[in-house]
């Protein structure tokens, strides 16, 4: 298991505790791994989730620093959603 992963989801537990995210979604780094959120924290691990979230390991270690907005990111191509659009917008304003 990769230590970026693993750090990655450290920080996406840091970033929403308190928070009322409670649905599910998968960040999918390409070429490193898979990350998934839902209502018992982050974890590295490759589940069924509502939405799933793609990009490069740049993009989204931007987006996990605030220096890239994920609505912008995806706007810019640089983030792909699949699924449930709803809760990626709700993972957005949790992540800004």
């Amino acid at each position: 298991m990769s230590e970026t992963l693993e750090k990655a989801a450290a920080e996406l537990n840091s970033k929403t505790a308190g928070s009322d995210f409670s649905d599910s979604a998968k960040f999918v780094i390409t070429d490193l791994g898979t990350i998934v959120l839902d209502g018992q924290g982050a974890r590295v691990a490759d589940e069924e989730t509502d939405v799933t979230l793609t990009a490069d390991q740049d993009t989204f270690e931007a987006m996990m620093s605030g220096d890239l907005n994920p609505t912008g990111a995806f706007m810019s191509g640089k983030l792909s959603i699949d699924g449930d659009m709803g809760v990626a917008m709700k993972l957005a304003s949790v992540l800004s």
